[in-house]
């Protein structure tokens, strides 16, 4: 029974007479003899068209005839499906494909294809199921979803049977890929090293796929994207992901799909698809596909040979677990011969322990018998937790690179109890298997190295000395400390007061004496005199080891160049020596200041003798003697009966401030006498810091009293304004204009006018009573103003009660200036 026609593209369709391509000129070429009697220019020209004609037609022909051979090998392959179903001869098998595809409406190609995945019902067969569904759903997926089928079928069947990864290529690009509107393909393998090689390729010019026939290790293209992240990479335009990659220059803006072909955990390549456009997101059915054409990839390319092998036959399927475990024997290092374990559906889930060497030391203290055979995730549950181990052993099977780390930690649970030791590991892939070995790190002679540093930093060599035999044996550090070749002879502990100053021979010998004689551990420090003429200062430490008849046998001790200690002991106690000289001066200055200070302020002054006016002041010095500063005060009845009161404060501490303060008050007191009020005293008294004083600053108030009139008149300069206490209320004075003392050559300043009624109290201040550092002045003030209005039955008493309420912390000195009008 025949079938029907097949449908146009089915490759089982031999070229037919009224379907026959029209013939295809080449550029340049002339056509056929023109129809309407024109001659052409030549006969060359003529037979020449003629030739390219039938050339291309035979192409034609070559390319029908591959298509209808691979059709034919599905419609085969179908064929034996339903000899075995149906249990009938070849014969009947094909009647009953032509029926079933009459029947169907279907060529029978596309129902062999059908009919190959009900059988299988692999990959392929999902891929195309899914596509079907996708064309129900969304019915303007392109192509028609029968030949999803077809394309895929019959590219497996042409992959499997070509003879090298270039024909793959070719396969893939022409049945599967070209459909998709894809231009290129691309197949890389990979080397144990991490680099690529390129084995096949389609739609990429011979002079291209030279230049990338090899990648390098560590070079960062689209293919080694998808390697190291072990996942399919979608590149919508690769100049836009800015990655190098083959074909890049031809198609600048083109798509690029990147998938690793590998199977059972294992990457055996890379499968690199090119777009001529940008590449818009695809359908999942689409994208299916293409991981269906890299895992057929990958059974090729498990299958076919290396292509620099010359050999044409399949590698056989061994995982070189044997060999491996005779190799793993002959090292020194603890070793683990690991193959893959596959899960129902194929996929990597552990690695089998196929051997442990006989080195291999079980982290739990098991035998070694205990874990051969055994699951990895099993035996070492940990190896899955904070050191990715098996991570990193997935990887290494998976891509090949070998893996090497440092001080890794290696853990084992054995009754839930971790058990953790640090070690160097390798990873790396033989074949089908992965071999681990590690370095458990050795703690005593980590000790050891740890010691040898500890020696070279502190300069420290040890020595021993066999008295009965003479034998001595010294640390390298000890040549270098004494300034001798290795090649030399090492110096004994009778012969130390040869290489030692003069002056030190005597201590050398009681260190003997000592050590060699009364037998007891000793120590000397001494000067020791080299051949190159530098002297260093040395430690000699020694201890005297005793047989069993009480005799000395041996000595042993420790050297210690200790010169670098000696001279930074010499500079400090040279450094301590004058430190306690600029104590002592520093203390002697103080201590004149604070005289000179209490000499001129005596914390209380004796009662002032003015009519109808009560003054009381207060100085209480800084508790450092350090800071002793230049705070002053001064309350005088001049010789116009008028009372002259103020405060200051010069800027620094010592001497030099306290020298300041005695220059500015009594320059204020002469200035007083001549009558003028205190605006023209402060600016007089402005003159004389900045010309007849070394760079002295200060702040003041000066007010002038008239008992008679009672009115105060004042005036300030940078300092904070008065405050006055009336009735029950307090309240600072107005901040008048006046810049501080010594800032300028000439300076102005405002004054002001209070009457005071009776019982009026005017209090003048220095910041050392309301300064604090983490609180504004504006606040410390307020809370002055607070503590100024509780009541006092003296003046003197509310001056004493401001000064033990004050919460100044800043350390400096404080003045305080009362009157209170009678």
């Amino acid at each position: 029974m025949s079938g029907p026609r097949p449908r146009a593209g089915d490759p089982t369709a031999g070229p037919a007479a009224d379907d026959a391509p029209a013939p295809v000129v080449p550029a340049g070429v002339p056509g056929p003899l023109p129809s309407d009697g024109e001659r052409p220019s030549s006969r060359d020209d003529v037979t020449d068209g003629r030739l390219a004609a039938t050339v291309e037609r035979l192409r034609g022909e070559v390319r029908a005839a591959h298509a209808a051979a691979e059709g034919r090998a599905l419609i085969e392959l179908a064929k034996g499906v339903l000899v075995e179903r149906l249990g009938c001869g070849p014969a009947q098998a094909a009647r009953q494909l032509a029926a079933l595809s009459d029947q169907a409406g279907l060529s029978r190609l596309e129902l062999a294809a059908d009919i190959i995945n009900e059988a299988a019902r692999d990959r392929v067969a999902e891929v195309a199921d899914e596509f079907v569904r996708t064309v129900i759903d969304e019915p303007d997926t392109a192509g028609p979803a029968a030949s999803v089928a077809v394309r895929l079928r019959t590219a497996e069947s042409a992959a499997l049977s070509a003879d090298d990864t270039q024909a793959v290529a070719d396969t893939l690009l022409a049945h599967a890929l070209e459909p998709l509107g894809a231009v290129a393909v691309a197949i890389w393998t990979t080397g144990a090293d991490g680099s690529l090689s390129l084995r096949g390729h389609a739609g990429f010019g011979p002079d291209e796929a030279a230049r990338w026939h090899y990648v390098p290790p560590g070079v960062t293209t689209a293919a080694r994207q998808a390697l190291t992240g072990r996942r399919t990479v979608w590149y919508p335009s690769l100049s836009a992901a800015g990655i190098p990659s083959i074909g890049r220059a031809r198609h600048p803006d083109g798509g690029r799909v990147v998938v690793p072909a590998g199977t059972g955990g294992r990457i055996h390549g890379v499968l690199e698809i090119c777009w001529a456009r940008p590449l818009d997101p695809q359908p999942q059915a689409v994208q299916r596909q293409i991981e269906a054409l890299a895992e057929l990839c990958a059974h090729t390319l498990e299958a076919l040979p290396d292509a620099t092998a010359p050999a044409r036959s399949p590698v056989p399927a061994v995982d070189g677990a044997r060999e491996l475990a005779e190799l793993s024997d002959g090292l020194y290092d603890p070793a683990l011969v690991l193959t893959p374990h596959l899960d129902e559906e194929g996929r990597l889930a552990d690695f089998r322990i196929r051997h442990a060497n006989v080195h291999f030391q079980d982290p739990a203290g098991r035998p070694r018998g205990a874990v051969d055979g055994a699951l990895l995730l099993e035996a070492y549950p940990a190896t899955a937790g904070e050191s990715e181990l098996f991570e990193r052993i997935e990887r290494v099977y998976a891509t090949g690179e070998p893996y090497r780390a440092r001080r890794t930690r290696l853990t084992a649970l054995v009754d839930q109890v971790p058990l953790t030791s640090l070690a160097d590991i390798s990873i790396s892939r033989h074949a089908g298997s992965v071999l681990l070995i590690w370095r458990v790190e050795d703690e005593s002679a980590r000790l050891a190295s740890l010691l040898q540093h500890a020696q070279r930093l502190g300069r420290v060599g040890a020595f021993e000395e066999d008295t009965l035999t003479g034998d001595i044996t010294w640390h390298g550090q000890l040549f270098e400390l004494f300034g001798r070749r290795p090649t030399e002879a090492p110096v004994a502990l009778r012969d130390l007061v040869g290489h030692a100053h003069p002056d030190d021979s005597g201590t050398i010998r009681r260190f003997l004496k000592t050590v060699l004689h009364q037998r007891q551990v000793g120590s000397a420090a001494f000067r020791m005199l080299r051949r190159d003429g530098v002297t260093r200062h040395i430690r000699v430490t020694a201890e005297p080891a005793l047989g069993v008849d009480g005799g000395l046998e041996t000595v042993r001790g420790a050297y210690q160049d200790i010169s670098a200690q000696h001279w930074t002991e010499v500079a400090l106690t040279a450094t301590r020596d004058r430190l306690v000289a600029t104590e002592e001066a520093a203390e002697e200055r103080n201590r004149l200041t604070l005289q000179l200070q209490h000499a001129i302020m005596p914390p209380v002054k004796p009662p002032l003798d003015a009519p109808d006016l009560e003054v009381a002041v207060r100085y209480r010095p800084a508790e450092s003697e350090s800071l002793v500063g230049g705070d002053w005060y001064d309350a005088v009845v001049l010789p116009s009966k008028k009372v002259l009161l103020c405060v200051g404060d010069v800027a620094g501490h010592g001497v030099e401030a306290a020298t300041g303060m005695v220059v500015l008050r009594n320059a204020l007191r002469g200035l007083a006498v001549t009558g003028a009020g205190p605006g023209q005293l402060l600016s007089w008294l402005n003159s004389v810091a900045h010309h007849l004083t070394a760079q002295v600053t200060a702040t003041a108030v000066c007010g002038i009293f008239d008992p008679t009139t009672r009115t105060l008149r004042w005036a300030r300069a940078g300092h904070l304004p008065p405050v006055l206490v009336r009735g029950k209320e307090a309240a600072d004075l107005p901040l008048l204009r006046g810049l501080l003392l010594g800032a300028l050559a000439e300076a102005e300043y405002e004054e002001a006018e209070l009457r005071l009624e009776p019982d009026d109290i005017v209090l003048m201040y220095t910041d050392g009573l309301v300064e604090r550092r983490d609180t504004p002045v504006e606040d410390s003030v307020a809370q002055l103003l607070t503590m100024a209005q509780q009541p006092s039955d003296s003046l003197e008493q509310r001056l004493d009660q401001l000064l033990a309420r004050s919460k100044s912390d800043t350390d400096d000195d404080t003045c305080v200036v009362g009157v209170q009008v009678s």
